[in-house]
């Protein structure tokens, strides 16, 4: 069973004075690219809760959200009244204006605000994690989810591949009469006396040359082995990526062989299936 890689994931914790938010996204990425945004007061967790995300979701692009809101009146940010009142004299000598005015400047200057450091506690931290797994398992199911959708489309177009494959098999003793006919063609139109004999060797020379047949059976087998490996445990992206780069080796070999205008339409239309499937690929963890 394979996983997409996006997904989203949400769990909401709530404390006796605060509310505690975490937000799992994740898009496609070759490898993990974790980014975390929390308040500055759990960043000594940040490292532990990495570990934590980085062993469930293994690959994406995921952006790890840690929100805190309070829901009592208490505050851990304070007015610095000495630096508000310094600032308020300095601003007086420097231009005249009412009290109110001079408070709004202050205000905004820098270390007008402090705010205590606080520990974490324990058990606020526990239910952090908790949420934080709470949130791996939405986003667990939210990717095995988008995987199936992602599988139906995969085994969509491996059938219609494998139809195609079908219709060169029945198409290729026509291709070969074709080329057997514009070879005698050719030669008709030199107006010049051959070798009966020769000229047999050298044409099933050229016939050989062009033969698909081993690459028939080894696209046949590469098509059964994406379906088999897209339905097995350790099924994933890369895996699928290299047997998808085997079909196209196939592929393009029966078009480079083929020198058959109705065999090439169809070797058109497999190319254009597997790079659906290769496009599709990108997002398969």
């Amino acid at each position: 069973m394979i996983q997409s890689m996006t997904g989203f994931g949400k769990h909401v914790i709530q404390l006796p004075t605060k509310k505690i938010t975490v937000e799992l996204k994740s898009l496609n990425s070759k490898s993990l690219d974790l980014n975390a945004r929390m308040p500055s007061a759990y960043r000594e967790k940040e490292l532990e809760l990495r570990k934590t995300i980085a062993s469930s979701l293994m690959r994406g692009k995921v952006d790890f959200g840690l929100y805190l809101e309070l829901t009592s009146g208490e505050t851990s940010t304070e007015v610095n009244e000495l630096a508000v009142k310094n600032y308020m004299k300095q601003l007086k000598a420097i231009a005249d204006g009412d009290d109110i005015k001079l408070l709004d400047m202050a205000l905004r200057m820098p270390d007008s605000l402090k705010t205590a450091r606080e520990d974490i506690d324990e058990t606020e931290y526990e239910s952090i994690k908790l949420a934080v797994h709470e949130a791996l398992k939405e986003i667990n199911i939210f990717r095995s989810e988008e995987g199936e959708v992602l599988e139906k489309d995969f085994i969509e177009r491996i059938t219609n591949l494998q139809d195609l494959l079908e219709q060169v098999k029945t198409m290729d003793p026509d291709r070969q009469t074709d080329v057997r006919e514009r070879l005698n063609k050719a030669v008709s139109d030199l107006k010049t006396d051959l070798d009966g004999n020769r000229f047999e060797q050298e044409l099933i020379y050229y016939l050989e040359k062009y033969d698909i047949t081993e690459e028939k059976v080894r696209l046949a087998n590469h098509l059964n082995y994406f379906t088999s490996t897209l339905k097995s445990e350790d099924s994933n992206g890369k895996k699928l990526g290299f047997i998808a780069q085997e079909i196209g080796r196939e592929i393009n070999t029966i078009g480079s062989k083929a020198n058959y205008a109705p065999m090439q339409q169809l070797v058109v239309q497999m190319k254009d299936e597997l790079e659906k499937i290769k496009e599709q690929m990108l997002n398969v963890l």
